[in-house]
């Protein structure tokens, strides 16, 4: 008689990639969503080329022009100290850009990975992180912002710290209570079973299965971070003069805004585009990522 061989069993996963082929064809139906990625793109391009674009210094001043309104050599006008205003918003522009990716990116390593630590071994890890978490949500998030911005060196490598801050405590939430949703599924525990360390667990087969809700958080996310950015700038304890920022734009024309209304309305107008472009494009996101639109 034939003695019976166990073979090991290979853990079975949803197909990835029709997954994300299928979310990509329902983004493409979100007439709001695709312009958001075309405008978004075409702006990282052209604040990213900004320097090969031929416009004045943001930084230079002819006081012989100053706050003069929208002409054909200074297409937005100038400001209260005769510098450009176009140059001045595309390059507040790199900043915003600079300030929302390096803060959603750190937050989403940061956050991700004390989220996969905690939900995955639990007990006493667990605890640690989480507690260190809801310290940190006892303390208003924008407040908490306000005094960190205040007591560090002036720089944006600051505030990207203080935005940091502030933001990774709600990625490790989310990504823990994706991964103790994950964790006791059957793959995983095939994983388990043919003998996969925790890292590659961890790594290969939960973060994959978790990255829909973290993809909508990173886009929404952006945009909430330039506006934290613009507001700390607009009460005068962020981005510091003579670097251009859309928020220090806003509060410094907002004294003007009778007499020459387009030093606030231009940079505001380019703040408000940005943020409804990336909430319109998370929306976008969470609609064709959502696991009941996606085909059988």
């Amino acid at each position: 008689m034939a003695q019976n061989s166990i073979l090991p069993v290979t853990p079975r996963q949803p197909a990835a990639s029709n997954l994300w082929l299928d979310a990509w064809y329902r983004l493409q139906k979100n007439r709001a969503a695709v312009v958001s990625f075309v405008f978004l793109l075409a702006l990282i391009l052209f604040v990213t080329l900004a320097p090969l674009l031929g416009l004045p210094s943001p930084t230079e001043q002819d006081f012989g022009r100053m706050n003069e309104g929208p002409a054909p050599d200074h297409i937005f006008g100038t400001d209260e100290l005769g510098r450009d205003m176009l140059s001045r918003i595309v390059f507040g522009g790199q900043v915003s850009l600079l300030v929302g990716l390096g803060v959603q990116i750190s937050v989403a390593v940061i956050g991700m990975l004390l989220g996969l630590i905690a939900g995955y071994y639990g007990g006493m890890i667990d605890t640690t992180i989480m507690r260190v978490v809801d310290t940190m949500y006892a303390f208003p998030p924008f407040l908490f912002a306000v005094f960190m911005a205040a007591i560090l060196p002036p720089s944006v490598w600051s505030i990207v710290l203080v935005l940091v801050l502030v933001g990774w405590p709600w990625e490790a939430r989310v990504t823990r209570g994706l991964v103790l949703a994950l964790k006791e599924r059957e793959f995983i525990t095939a994983a388990r079973v043919v003998g996969a360390s925790n890292w590659r667990i961890m790594l290969k087969h939960i973060l994959p299965n978790s990255l829909s809700p973290i993809i909508v958080g990173f886009s929404i996310g952006i945009a909430g971070t330039i506006m934290a950015e613009a507001g700390l700038s607009f009460l005068g304890i962020g981005i510091r003069p003579p670097t251009p920022s859309w928020g220090g734009m806003i509060d410094k024309g907002r004294q003007y805004l009778q007499v020459y209304p387009h030093l606030s309305v231009f940079p505001s107008i380019a703040l408000a585009l940005t943020v409804l472009a990336f909430n319109f494009l998370g929306d976008g996101l969470r609609d064709a990522l959502d696991p009941r639109m996606r085909k059988d």
